[in-house]
């Protein structure tokens, strides 16, 4: 009977180490990596779903983003 309590106790303080609330200060467990100078963010095109850079996507009227003119009117 002790050995399950034992048992019990040691899963409890591991899902309690894993789910603990952070303390301020420090780092969350998924950060994005810093956008690099020079780096430009990707745009999928909303009908054929190719990346772009966002420089070339061309803005649709509803906040949708194309990769050539012929997509967006489409």
């Amino acid at each position: 009977m002790l050995k399950y309590l034992l048992l019990l106790l040691v899963i409890w303080v591991v899902w309690w180490a894993w789910h603990a609330p952070r303390r301020p200060g420090s780092r969350p467990r998924a950060q994005k990596p810093p956008q690099k100078e020079g780096e430009e963010k990707m745009l999928a095109c909303a009908r054929c779903g190719v990346y772009l850079p966002a420089s070339e996507a061309l803005p649709g009227p509803q906040g949708q983003y194309f990769c050539s003119p012929q997509h967006r009117d489409a």
